[in-house]
């Protein structure tokens, strides 16, 4: 009896974690199953055990094995989902910030070499162009980590037209601009590839989970 009841205490907690995991209530679990609320809150109290097909049905539910429902796991801090998204959005913040603590260290460390020198060049500032499509790389990294897709699809843009903006930006602080904003029709091949491929794989993701 006491080892009956160890292992409903056990399920109880698993499905308890996995659903804070998933952001689902107890309402919202009991109506993927079919069950009411109640029986959802029995489970987690430990006052009964599933039976093997709902077992299998909340492996499948939580995208774990049946195993992983029935064995006791050392307890772990259960971050929300929401909580989870701020987290991940301030990193990205952070690190893009750090992109651009750089440029302004640049663009210090730039015109105090070229004052002691007596004079002051006008490219200096190109640290800050350079800073946003290194920002869109950042920001590329951290939503294809975190499956950021529509934030990947913008950063990737961003990336695109941004960087053929530093190279012509460039030129022209190097007074070599002359026909040169025809860079930028590279870019509507690039964005109409970038775009190509990412309804391609949104196609392949659709495919794979049917």
């Amino acid at each position: 009896m006491e080892e009956q009841d160890f292992l409903a205490a056990t399920i109880g907690k698993n499905i308890t974690r996995l659903r804070k995991l998933s952001g689902m209530t107890q309402l919202e679990l009991a109506e993927k199953l079919n069950y009411s609320d109640k029986s959802i809150s029995k489970w987690e109290q430990g006052n009964g055990i599933p039976d093997v097909r709902i077992l299998v049905q909340l492996a499948e539910l939580f995208n774990v094995s049946v195993d992983d429902l029935v064995r006791e796991h050392k307890e772990k801090p259960v971050v929300p989902k929401r909580e989870k998204k701020i987290r991940r959005l301030i990193v990205t913040l952070l690190s893009v910030g750090v992109v651009w603590l750089v440029a302004v260290a640049c663009f210090v460390l730039i015109g105090v070499a070229w004052n002691v020198q007596g004079e002051w060049r006008k490219g200096a500032w190109l640290a800050f162009v350079y800073a946003v499509p290194a920002s869109a790389i950042v920001v590329t990294v951290f939503s294809s980590i975190w499956h950021w897709k529509w934030t990947r699809v913008i950063a990737i843009s961003v990336l695109i037209w941004t960087f053929l903006a530093c190279i012509y930006l460039t030129l022209w602080a190097c007074e070599v601009s002359e026909g040169m904003w025809l860079i930028f029709l590279v870019g509507v091949p690039l964005q109409i590839l970038a775009l190509i491929y990412f309804v391609w794989r949104r196609k392949v993701r659709l495919k794979e989970e049917s």
